[in-house]
């Protein structure tokens, strides 16, 4: 989170693409707010996103950027495309964006009214200002898009991915009976800062036996001990880009349920995987990891899904906002070449034994790409 890490020629294309979805959807002018979408436009990596960022886009003509004024030299050490309109703190951020808009009656604006940058109060006071003929939902137009990843955004996935092996696996090394549950954390942490991570979007998730169902919880203050598993689901983080991956580790044994389960789930996922073709719809991925769910008898055991499309990601998520679109069974998102996903097989509170595996893929021209490698397992730690 120091440097845009695109090219002119990246951000141009981004941009065109942009404006010729505007151009269709018939608007004179998008405000992008949500951090995802102004990085993906100007590649402003940084946590000031905390406070609003409103980016004017026209369909010609200069990028506004418009946030606090402290922001000044960040911004112009990093965004090339994009005038900046600083504002004190003593004026609200929507007036100061009100003020850079101008009257705009009789024209179709688009806004990003989805967006955590944009808050109802804040959208009341620019449509009173303003009085634009029509407010348009663009909160879909930078979304869409940025699920197919270009060749930058490609080798920048691949970045990530490292990171995420090498978070994960010094995360398995420091599992032992004994082991504190924060000496863990600072060893997988500390291996994917080395291996080029910045900040994730959030986790890693590190969790205890007694809490594995707890989805979005991380580490305690506990002791690891033998008898005992410990979920990882970790992503590293490059330049905003995720790669999240999924492991279930035993202590000192595995029960021979949970290594029937293993079997079951790494099948499921090899079915997921090779189901990632051009042309398909989330929901056949699904269905071909159901099918080996199914065949292994276990008909009742459903997920809402079976992975999800990653990338960009900015606190508190590595999914790209306030929103997850899965590989759902009832998703007729078509899957596109340069696509990434976090896929997960995972197999908890079936009552027959329980395991999880995920990882982190590319869908590329020839097929499916394995981003993240660290060994699937069963890992057992004696």
């Amino acid at each position: 989170m120091f440097k845009n890490p695109f090219s002119d020629e990246e951000l141009a294309r981004r941009l065109k693409a942009v404006r010729a979805e505007m151009v269709g959807r018939n608007l004179d002018l998008s405000v992008f707010s949500a951090p995802e979408s102004v990085f993906y436009l100007t590649g402003l990596d940084h946590w000031g996103y905390f406070a609003p960022h409103h980016l004017i886009v026209p369909t010609d003509g200069e990028l506004v950027l418009v946030t606090r004024q402290m922001e000044r030299v960040t911004i112009e050490n990093q965004v090339r495309n994009a005038r900046f309109s600083g504002h004190t703190d003593s004026v609200s951020p929507a007036s100061h964006l009100a003020s850079e808009l101008g009257n705009r009656s009789g024209k179709r604006i688009g806004f990003e009214t989805q967006s955590a940058g944009l808050s109802y109060a804040a959208g009341r006071e620019i449509a009173d200002m303003i009085g634009a003929a029509e407010w348009v939902d663009v909160s879909d137009l930078t979304d869409m898009l940025r699920l197919v990843k270009s060749p930058e955004e490609q080798a920048i996935m691949r970045a990530a991915a490292r990171a995420s092996d090498a978070g994960t696996l010094a995360a398995i090394a420091a599992i032992h009976d004994g082991a504190r549950e924060a000496d863990v954390a600072a060893e997988c942490t500390a291996a994917m800062i080395r291996a080029g991570s910045n900040p994730p979007g959030f986790g890693p998730f590190i969790r205890p036996d007694h809490r594995i169902a707890e989805e979005h919880t991380t580490w305690g203050d506990g002791i690891y001990r033998n008898g005992e598993r410990v979920m990882l689901e970790i992503a590293g983080c490059v330049s905003r880009y995720h790669a999240p991956m999924g492991r279930l580790i035993h202590l000192g044994h595995i029960r021979d349920e949970d290594a029937e389960m293993a079997e079951i789930s790494k099948r499921a996922f090899e079915a997921s995987l090779k189901g990632l073709r051009p042309g398909r719809k989330a929901r056949d991925v699904y269905a071909d990891w159901q099918e080996v769910v199914d065949g292994a008898g276990m008909p009742h055991y459903r997920r809402h899904h079976c992975g999800y499309l990653v990338g960009i990601g900015f606190p508190p998520s590595w999914t790209g906002g306030n929103k997850v679109t899965g590989l759902r069974n009832d998703s007729d998102l078509e899957i596109r070449e340069g696509m990434s996903f976090h896929l997960l097989s995972w197999f908890t509170e079936t009552g027959r034994g329980d395991f999880l595996v995920s990882n982190c893929a590319l869908l590329g021209p020839d097929g499916p790409e394995l981003l993240t490698t660290a060994p699937m397992g069963p890992t057992v730690i004696r």
